[in-house]
């Protein structure tokens, strides 16, 4: 279909892209755009306790504020309902996977 495959050095307009905050004002404005796009699959990666549930559920909660369906991946079985909430996740509308 259309934009399946396109050249990007022809299309010179910038296309606005809809973001959801990291809940980090700093992170943000280095993201460019103001926080990761809307409606997209993010994945958080570096290493042992560097913040990515932190920065993952901060993101889960500023979408959830906008009306937004998220899903978190518990790759390390490791979520903590309590912290999410603390966190102003709404864990009723949140979407788990902890994959073996």
């Amino acid at each position: 279909g259309k934009g399946s495959i396109m050249r990007l050095g022809k299309n010179q307009q910038a296309i606005e892209i809809e973001t959801v905050s990291t809940g980090s004002l700093g992170l943000d404005i280095a993201l460019g755009v103001g926080g990761l796009p809307r409606g997209r699959v993010i994945e958080i990666y570096g290493p042992e306790s560097s913040g990515k549930t932190t920065l993952a559920l901060h993101t889960i909660a500023e979408a959830q504020k906008k009306g937004g369906v998220c899903a978190f991946v518990d790759a390390e079985h490791a979520l903590d309902p309590v912290y999410a909430r603390k966190l102003g996740v709404n864990l009723d509308d949140l979407l788990i996977s902890q994959p073996d």
